[in-house]
């Protein structure tokens, strides 16, 4: 993956994606969909360990400092294998000799194309002020508030690796018309293609935890002022 197009997830929003026709997982910093892959093994042994799997977390099934899958040494072969705990899951060699092995190519944990983007080191908050209606919502690391806010319920997240750029696309289904906006945060235009802590605008809350304050005591609110460009809603 390009390092332009890097996207970056929190856990809540991986772990909606737990079906079979919707399948996310995550490991060692990665977030990958791997609904093709269960599609193609459907109805096998090999894909059931995933499906139970599907949209958590499962780093503890891989070794950090190579980024390939644990081994354990099989106690009827003496032969060093892949560690398979919850079952056989696809792209893994049988433990013993059988007519049945077939190559493997590119075995889907190291396979590029499933990757779709990273997982955030950190969600946070940060609230969104409209100057010119008043309207104030709060995206937060799980559901958002919204102050008189004419939309449904909706969850968005915000992680500490958001551009500007990003953060407005989270926006939008609080505002379809978000782009036409210009961010400002204590007067300051902000740089659309910088994150919150590039623009000066730092993550606190475990400063006020150190100090015996609520860890949401402030939240950075971000203006945002209406441009008039003629674009249509």
């Amino acid at each position: 993956m390009a390092v332009a197009a890097r996207r970056y997830y929190t856990p809540a929003e991986v772990v909606v994606h737990n079906t079979p026709n919707d399948l996310w997982v995550s490991f060692l910093g990665r977030v990958l969909d791997l609904t093709s892959l269960a599609q193609e093994y459907d109805g096998t042994q090999e894909i059931k360990p995933i499906l139970a799997h599907a949209g958590k977390d499962i780093s503890h099934w891989f070794d950090p400092r190579t980024g390939e899958l644990k081994h354990r040494i099989h106690p009827v072969t003496g032969v060093r294998v892949p560690y398979t705990p919850h079952g056989p899951i696809p792209h893994v060699s049988l433990e013993v000799p059988n007519p049945l092995w077939r190559p493997v190519g590119v075995p889907w944990w190291v396979d590029s194309k499933y990757v779709i983007g990273f997982l955030t080191e950190k969600a946070r908050p940060v609230r969104i002020l409209n100057v010119l209606t008043g309207q104030e919502c709060t995206l937060t690391a799980s559901i958002p508030l919204v102050l008189d806010w004419p939309v449904d319920d909706g969850e968005i997240k915000v992680c500490k690796e958001d551009k500007l750029s990003r953060i407005s696309e989270r926006f939008l289904p609080f505002n379809s018309h978000a782009s036409s906006y210009t961010f400002k945060f204590e007067t300051r235009v902000l740089d659309m293609n910088k994150t919150l802590e590039e623009n000066g605008i730092p993550d606190e809350r475990e400063l006020f935890l150190d100090l015996g304050l609520e860890d949401n005591f402030y939240i950075p609110a971000l203006m945002i002022y209406f441009n008039d460009d003629l674009t249509e809603m």
